[in-house]
């Protein structure tokens, strides 16, 4: 590739590809447990921060943005787990446009119940590295997460 297109920044297309095929095999690797659990990797998530969060609200738009989806998305999410009765839906009291998602027991104890199941396929996933490796690696995509933040090109609107 480098003949055909010498302009291209090499080692740094070859790092967006590595990142990317980690992220596809996170997701091929968590799929199975998660489906065991009756859950997504996403409505676990959210289910996550709706116990982290005051009184275990928050609206759908922090939702989408904490989880890093879009807001369709969010709402098919949020859809199952209020059909599951893991959340619920509400008109925010002094907005009546907005709504609310609150965590329900069910799914307080479903997100609970999971971690159980999560602790053994979480250490394996990163048992390839050592204590030092994967806090560098930590180190690493956080400033790369904040580089890409700040390199970010501002969207331009539709004509």
């Amino acid at each position: 590739m480098e003949m055909a297109l010498p302009d291209l920044p090499m080692r740094e297309t070859v790092m967006v590809r590595l990142i990317r095929i980690a992220m596809v095999g996170l997701g091929h690797y968590f799929e199975p447990v998660f489906r065991d659990l009756g859950l997504s990797e996403y409505s676990f998530h959210v289910l996550c921060l709706l116990l982290a969060s005051e009184n275990g609200i928050a609206s759908p738009s922090e939702l989408s943005e904490l989880v890093g989806t879009s807001r369709a998305n969010m709402t098919r999410i949020l859809d199952l787990l209020v059909a599951d009765g893991l959340a619920s839906r509400a008109v925010e009291s002094r907005d009546a446009r907005r709504f609310v998602i609150r965590i329900t027991a069910a799914g307080r104890k479903a997100a609970t119940q999971a971690v159980a199941k999560l602790i053994e396929p979480l250490e394996r996933a990163f048992s390839g590295l050592s204590a030092d490796e994967f806090s560098m690696l930590e180190q690493l995509l956080r400033k790369v997460i904040v580089s890409f933040d700040k390199s970010a090109l501002p969207l331009r609107a539709a004509a």
